[in-house]
């Protein structure tokens, strides 16, 4: 089900079952791009909630689903079975493994990996510009790699080029200033690490 009150432009290709909400705009073409060559391809069984925007150029799996508001720039690779919440904001060129899940209101920037069935908490940040007022900030961004499985708390920060382990877990508010291995817990500003994970249910 389209609703009519949905825009989809022209470079769009929506997979079988989807659902469009109300004022949600989807294949819209970046500033400064040519949207006759910014195919947007969304699989089966899409549900995109009302006045989500995605933008083009975006390459996204089945069974995928936002929540209302979210917005999506261009040039992802989002696999399948993954699930965008309210308000949360994707920059562009990020890579989403099968599965993951990211609540409301999260800030994913450009060049960030999350591997699959990694997990972002509500309110979390991750940052990718180490000085943001540097003349060569551009072309400097680094996001985070987050490994699969891991999970970042509620309103977690993570500084620029982070790399999480698989299985690690995040405590909620934590300011993460550097690499956190696999298997383990870390807490606090800055986040150290406060125990060891032993069983992994889903490995």
């Amino acid at each position: 089900m389209i609703s009519d009150r949905a825009i989809i432009h022209p470079n769009v290709k929506l997979g079988k079952n989807c659902i469009i909400e109300d004022f949600a705009i989807i294949g819209v073409c970046p500033q400064g791009h040519d949207d006759a060559v910014m195919e947007t391809i969304i699989g089966d069984n899409a549900v995109i909630r009302s006045h989500t925007v995605i933008y083009a150029g975006n390459k996204i799996g089945n069974n995928f689903q936002t929540g209302n508001k979210a917005n999506i720039r261009e040039l992802n690779e989002i696999g399948d079975n993954v699930s965008i919440g309210t308000l949360s904001i994707i920059e562009h060129h990020v890579k989403i493994g099968n599965g993951v899940r990211i609540h409301s209101q999260a800030f994913i920037p450009e060049f960030t990996v999350l591997e699959e069935q990694c997990w972002i908490g509500p309110n979390a940040v991750i940052t990718n510009a180490k000085y943001p007022k540097s003349p060569n900030v551009k072309n400097e961004l680094k996001g985070a790699n987050i490994k699969k499985y891991a999970i970042i708390g509620a309103n977690s920060t993570l500084l620029p080029g982070i790399i999480v382990g698989v299985h690690a877990l995040i405590g909620a508010g934590s300011v993460v200033t550097k690499d956190v291995p696999d298997n383990v817990v870390v807490a606090g500003n800055p986040a150290k690490q406060i125990n060891k994970i032993e069983y992994l249910p889903y490995q």
